[in-house]
């Protein structure tokens, strides 16, 4: 078992990141619950990687959300690809500013959307296209999304319970 807390304990979601990347988080939070869907942040997943978010709709598709708010770390970003075998869709977050840089090739407008968000609201610039994770791996992806969420609510009763990922 893990000795570091879970990184949605009380306090802990995006704590090293900037104040910027908090809001974005918090624009695309409120953009998914009017569309039914709901996310947790900073998720790890099975190849290393940690999704900044991940949300799932009342049809268990998940998407995750890869939260951009400099240039220097969007235009140097090149791991995100690897996150594509863990959701039904992907979306980059950015602020405003960032949005005309996501039409570049390398960043794949065919594969991935783009939320363009402030701390008040967001808005789709982009719809993420529809990829179907395979049925085996939309189980174990479900399964780790709904234990994560989980063990991460059960720490905010009791904050002791809150260690391993």
């Amino acid at each position: 078992m893990s000795t570091a807390p879970d990184s949605l304990v009380p306090g802990h979601c995006f704590q090293d990141l900037p104040p910027v990347a908090v809001e974005v988080a918090r624009g695309v939070t409120r953009l998914f619950c009017r569309r039914d869907l709901f996310a947790i942040c900073e998720v790890p997943l099975p190849n290393g990687r940690r999704a900044d978010l991940m949300g799932i709709d009342a049809k268990g598709q998940l998407t995750i959300v890869e939260i951009k708010v400099s240039k220097a770390d969007l235009t140097t970003d090149a791991k995100w690809t690897d996150y594509l075998d863990y959701c039904d869709r992907f979306f980059w977050a950015v602020p405003d500013h960032l949005a005309g840089l996501l039409d570049e090739h390398r960043f794949l407008p065919e594969t991935a959307g783009v939320i363009v968000a402030d701390r008040y609201d967001a808005a789709v610039i982009r719809e993420a296209p529809h990829r179907p994770l395979a049925p085996a791996r939309r189980k174990a992806e479900l399964l780790r999304f709904a234990r994560r969420a989980a063990r991460r609510l059960s720490a905010q009763i009791d904050p002791t319970l809150g260690w391993g990922q």
